[in-house]
C-alpha cells in the first residue's frame, strides 16, 4: 500500500495542451509583470540637474590677439595688440630706466653747518697733561670734535651732492616700449608673483563699458570695482597686496611713509577719472591714462611683467606707437 502512494504522489509527466480548434485566433502570451524594485532607506531618488544656460563659444586666438571681456568676464570677441607689444623685450634698459627714474626723484639733504657747534669750547693747549680735545669753556666736558659726545659729524652727507642719472631719449623710449611688450608675456608675469585665473589673456582688455560707469550714482563704487576685478579673474592679486602690506623698516616709517604696499594691478583707461573712484582704494592697484604709462609704472622695481587691465579705447590709443 504505502509503495502504491508514493507513486501516486510523483508528479506525472505535463499533460500536452489540447489542440486549439480550426480556425480559432491563436491565444496570445500572458505578460509577466516585471519585478517592483524596492528603494533603499535614506536615498532619495536622484534629482535631475537643471540645464544650464549655454556658454557662448570661444573664438580661436590667432598671433597677437587677445580676448575681449565684458564686465562679467565673458568672452565677448578678440581683438589684436598694436604694434608695440611685438617690441624687442629688453630687461636691461627696463633696469637702467627705472634706476635713473629713481634717482632723479631723490631729493639731496644734509646737517646744518652749525651743527654740533653750538658750544663755546677751547683747547687747553700742550703740556697739560690731557688729551687733544675742544673742551667747554671752565669745564673738562669735551665737545664740537666729531669723536666727543653730541659733536659735529665727521663726513656728513652734503647738501650739494649729485645723485641724477642720464639716460638717453631714445633709451627711454625703448625701455617703455620693453615694459609694455612684457605685459603679454604670462610667464614674465607669473613669475613676478601676480596672482589670476589660468586661461585669460595678458594683458586683460575690457569693454569701454567700464568707463561709461556712472560713479556718481554708485553708492559704494568700490564694491563695484571689486566685483568687476573678481569677474575678469585677477581679484587674488589685490589680495596678495593686502597680505603683503607690512611696516616699512627703517627710519622711513618716521617720516611719513609707515607702510609698504606691494604693487597689483595696473588699470589702463582713457577716462582715469571717473574709473579711478571704483579702484582707488584697493590695495597696490594704479590707474592711469595711456600717456602716464613709463618704464617705472610698467615695471616696478625694474621688474617686468606687469598684471594689466586695459580697455579698448586705451589699447586703440597705442596703435600708433612705434616698437
Amino acid at each position: 500500500m504505502a509503495k502504491k502512494k508514493l507513486e501516486d504522489a510523483k508528479p506525472g509527466p505535463e499533460e500536452a495542451p489540447e489542440p486549439a480548434p480550426e480556425g480559432a485566433p491563436p491565444k496570445e502570451a500572458e505578460a509577466i509583470p516585471a519585478p517592483k524594485r524596492r528603494r533603499a532607506r535614506g536615498k532619495k531618488p536622484a534629482k535631475e540637474e537643471p540645464k544650464t544656460a549655454t556658454k557662448r563659444p570661444k573664438v580661436p586666438l590667432k598671433e597677437n590677439e587677445v580676448h575681449v571681456y565684458s564686465l562679467e568676464g565673458e568672452v565677448a570677441r578678440n581683438v589684436e595688440l598694436p604694434a608695440v607689444f611685438r617690441a624687442p623685450l629688453r630687461l636691461d634698459l627696463i633696469r637702467r630706466a627705472v634706476t635713473a627714474f629713481q634717482a632723479n626723484r631723490r631729493q639731496p639733504y644734509g646737517p646744518n653747518r652749525k651743527a654740533g657747534m653750538r658750544h663755546s669750547v677751547r683747547w687747553s693747549g700742550k703740556g697739560q697733561g690731557v688729551s687733544r680735545v675742544p673742551r667747554i669753556r671752565g669745564t673738562m666736558i669735551g665737545a664740537q670734535a666729531p669723536g666727543t659726545r653730541g659733536g659735529r659729524k665727521g663726513h656728513g652727507p652734503k647738501p650739494w651732492a649729485d645723485w641724477s642719472l642720464k639716460i638717453n631719449a631714445k633709451e627711454r623710449a625703448k625701455a617703455r616700449n620693453a615694459a609694455i611688450a612684457a605685459l603679454h608675456e604670462t610667464d614674465l608675469v607669473a613669475r613676478r608673483g601676480h596672482r589670476f585665473e589660468a586661461g585669460r589673456t595678458l594683458p586683460i582688455v575690457v569693454e569701454n563699458g567700464l568707463e561709461e560707469i556712472d560713479v556718481e550714482d554708485l553708492e559704494h563704487a568700490t564694491k563695484r570695482g571689486v566685483e568687476i576685478l573678481r569677474a575678469l579673474g585677477v581679484y587674488a592679486d589685490v589680495e596678495r597686496a593686502v597680505r603683503g602690506t607690512h611696516i616699512r623698516a627703517g627710519r622711513g616709517k618716521m617720516r611719513g611713509r609707515r607702510y609698504r604696499t606691494p604693487r597689483s594691478v595696473l588699470l589702463v583707461a582713457a577716462k582715469p577719472d571717473g574709473v579711478g573712484r571704483c579702484f582707488r582704494n584697493l590695495a597696490g592697484v594704479e590707474v592711469v591714462s595711456p600717456a602716464g604709462l613709463d618704464a617705472e609704472i610698467l615695471a616696478p622695481g625694474g621688474d617686468a611683467g606687469r598684471l594689466a587691465i586695459f580697455t579698448e579705447s586705451a589699447l586703440e590709443a597705442l596703435r600708433g606707437w612705434r616698437p
